[in-house]
């Protein structure tokens, strides 16, 4: 997969379209990432302790990989992603705008 842990993305489909945020967590079985502050669900939380109240809580949901893009470091463009390797046989990710590395 493409995208990792901690990169800038951006939203192109669903509900929050255009939006942006950072990658909290990866799922490549399932093709998903978790994004900070979007996506966001409710969900029914019980009371731990007698006389507690249970609560609504809104947590980020998975959402598709190929419902967000890469956003570039250097040019800050929504971009897709290309490899390259060098001399030493180590790959790394590039921008397919600016050529720069990510």
């Amino acid at each position: 997969m493409k995208i990792h842990k901690g990169d800038n993305v951006k939203i192109i489909s669903g509900n929050d379209k255009g939006k942006s945020g950072k990658v909290l967590a990866v799922f490549p079985l399932r093709e998903s990432v978790r994004i900070e502050g979007l996506n966001m669900k409710k969900k029914h939380v019980r009371p731990r302790t007698q006389g507690q109240k249970g609560e609504l809580v809104r947590v980020p949901a998975a959402l598709r990989v190929s419902r967000v893009m890469l956003v570039c470091g250097k040019c800050s463009t929504p971009t897709r992603i290309g490899y390259t390797v060098d001399g030493s046989g180590n790959k790394q990710r590039v921008c397919k705008k600016c050529g720069a590395g990510i």
